[in-house]
């Protein structure tokens, strides 16, 4: 029984640190918009540059990381932040009928925007009727 319980300890020492990682992640609030052409991903992310934004597609999971630079005054330090982490992470999983070849990203004003078309066999089409 010893033995179980050790091992259960190991498992947990290990699952903690990576749990500590990503509660140390900020989850961006995001809004999705969907037409026939495709998706529209929206995720406020405050305090983002282009240059601290990293997105990225593997496989069906796509992947939103950035870090936020809050800038300081010159020889000032926080004494309080309502903000513990400046990493914001967030993934999704993304249908076999979006065209991941095509995404468009815009980063405006702290939001995100992210455009995912739909692959043009899945768009709808109209059917023309022939008369006779």
């Amino acid at each position: 029984m010893n033995d179980k319980t050790e091992l259960a300890k190991k498992a947990d020492a290990n699952v903690q640190p990576a749990m500590k990682q990503t509660e140390a992640a900020i989850r961006p609030a995001v809004d999705i918009f969907e037409d026939e052409s495709g998706i529209t991903l929206l995720a406020d992310m405050p305090g983002i540059s282009k240059d601290r934004l990293n997105i990225k597609v593997e496989a069906d999971v796509l992947t939103i990381e950035g870090d936020a630079e809050i800038p300081m005054p010159e020889g000032m330090e926080p004494l309080y932040a309502d903000i513990r982490a400046n990493h914001y992470q967030r993934s999704f999983t993304l249908s076999s009928e979006m065209d991941t070849e095509k995404i468009e990203a815009n980063l405006k004003n702290g939001v995100l925007s992210l455009r995912i078309p739909k692959r043009e066999e899945h768009k709808p089409r109209k059917i023309e009727v022939q008369v006779g």
